[in-house]
């Protein structure tokens, strides 16, 4: 309630935010997030991934993205069984046929569901170009080579580490 709140009271707009995005096996789902963006984000522009410093971005976005509480609601996803807690980042369709276009293998890292947090999302800064999203899939990829509980539990454990220490984007 403190959130839904504080976005309200920030920015005019939805409190939770829904975006389809792929998920394991090229299908498409819809994700849940709260709201850190203006409601207007893309009217304009269209899909393009955010920025460093992004104005899009609202006041209490910032805070919720830096903490990652814009992630909570995406919980409900991995009940619903489109998410678990550790895999790949899920992205947005316009990217996704994007960069299979221009990256070899990039669908591989659909093999699997996508994750609330994952390797990629803990070892490398937040991406916003293609030479990031190559960098990304390395990381994927080799998450999906490895993947074990173990190596879950130690990407949930640097997890926590990047939300404690505010090193979200």
């Amino acid at each position: 309630p403190i959130v839904a709140a504080a976005i309200k009271l920030d920015s005019p707009g939805p409190v939770l935010f829904r975006q389809t995005r792929v998920g394991q096996g090229d299908k498409p789902f819809t994700v849940m997030k709260f709201r850190t963006m203006r409601n207007d984000a893309e009217s304009k522009i269209g899909a393009v991934w955010c920025k460093k410093n992004d104005s899009r971005i609202t006041r209490v976005g910032h805070v919720l993205r830096k903490t990652r509480v814009d992630e909570i609601p995406q919980l409900l996803n991995i009940l619903k069984g489109y998410m678990s807690i550790v895999g790949p980042r899920p992205e947005r369709p316009e990217f996704v046929d994007k960069l299979k276009e221009i990256i070899p293998y990039y669908s591989e890292r659909h093999y699997v569901k996508p994750g609330l947090s994952g390797w990629a999302q803990v070892s490398y800064p937040y991406g916003s170009s293609v030479e990031d999203a190559i960098e990304k899939l390395r990381y994927d990829l080799y998450y999906i080579k490895n993947i074990s509980i173990f190596f879950d539990l130690y990407v949930i454990f640097r997890t926590f580490k990047v939300v404690l220490l505010g090193k979200g984007r």
